[in-house]
């Protein structure tokens, strides 16, 4: 009798309704360059909502989720990075290991393209996964993966964020507040920005120097400027798409910088070329990094002593109601699952 392991599955028709609680056959002992990962966390990104709503398209019987973390169970021949007990995190792009990117789609990430981590125990090349850093739970682990590293490559790899910069973070999921909290440790004044005076007052207490609720300040670019006596700020985390990139245009520094993260307000929209142009600002589209920025990111976490915002956490068979609290939009910061 083979060992079964707890999982869940998207089914077609898609959508929150859909997400099935089945058993799958234990995957096994790993092979060579393989690791056997008992997973214990996963967090959700807007990117796994999107797959599991029914928008992103993806496979009937897609095992959802892009972020994993938990513990090697056992190790194939030739894996040297690995050993057995060592807590571990999924990449989200695990064939992109350094350098430039190479990868434009989700072909290969889990959850989308391929099977995520909503199980229990996973057999994966040992390049799928890094080590969590050290003191980190496995839900705050989880939290890296997706969310964690696109603020990292934001503003460190992407953005070359100096002490002294000025950061300006949009809403307050994720991406932001760990944008917010990296942009702090290395010295970097924020800009905090939300539609709820009670996020902006947890953004205060996370070290924001400066709060804008945007519902009651549509003008907001200007808002930035003359708070920055008219400069504008270094980086601008731009999640929301063509909804906000002219007012972030507006806000960003003579020769600042952009980072195109997320289409929160739609897929397609009006740009003021002529603005961008001539405050020679660089816009610059990305999808989280690699796996060397993710060894980086481990290693900065591990001497600044950032830990993730995490708002709640659900259990593995309650992801359909952790995607409808993502849905509304109350929380601050991550929303993990344990199991």
């Amino acid at each position: 009798m083979t060992d079964k392991i707890k999982a869940l599955k998207l089914k077609d028709p898609f959508g929150l309704d859909n997400i099935e609680v089945t058993e799958l056959d234990d995957p096994g002992q790993p092979a060579a360059g393989e690791i056997r990962v008992r997973v214990k966390a996963s967090s959700l990104n807007f990117h796994d909502y999107g797959v599991a709503a029914g928008f992103i398209p993806t496979e009937d019987g897609r095992i959802p989720m892009s972020d994993g973390a938990g513990v090697v169970e056992a190790v194939g021949e030739g894996v040297e990075e690995f050993a057995v007990g060592d807590p571990v995190v999924s990449t989200f792009f695990p064939y992109w290991q350094s350098g430039p990117a190479p990868v434009g789609d989700f072909k290969q990430t889990p959850g989308d393209g391929i099977d995520g981590y909503a199980r229990e125990v996973v057999v994966r090349p040992a390049h799928f996964f890094t080590h969590q850093p050290k003191g980190y739970s496995h839900a705050e682990s989880a939290t890296l993966t997706t969310a964690g590293l696109t603020a990292w490559r934001a503003l460190v790899v992407d953005g070359g964020i100096k002490p002294g910069n000025s950061v300006l973070v949009l809403g307050s999921g994720g991406v932001s507040v760990f944008a917010c909290q990296l942009a702090k440790s290395l010295g970097a004044t924020v800009f905090a920005m939300s539609s709820s005076n009670d996020k902006l007052e947890k953004y205060k207490a996370l070290g924001a120097d400066h709060t804008i609720n945007y519902k009651e300040d549509p003008e907001w670019g200007k808002t930035v400027r003359k708070l920055t006596d008219g400069r504008g700020v270094d980086h601008v985390i731009e999640v929301g798409g063509p909804g906000t990139l002219p007012q972030s245009i507006n806000a960003v520094a003579i020769a600042g910088h952009i980072a195109l993260i997320g289409v929160l307000t739609g897929s397609a929209g009006e740009v003021p070329t002529a603005k961008l142009m001539a405050k020679q600002a660089r816009l610059q589209g990305l999808i989280v990094g690699s796996c060397d920025d993710q060894k980086d990111f481990v290693r900065a976490l591990e001497a600044n002593g950032v830990k993730p915002v995490i708002d709640k956490t659900f259990g593995l068979e309650e992801l359909a109601d952790a995607f409808r609290y993502e849905e509304s939009g109350k929380h601050f910061g991550k929303i993990c699952l344990a199991f």
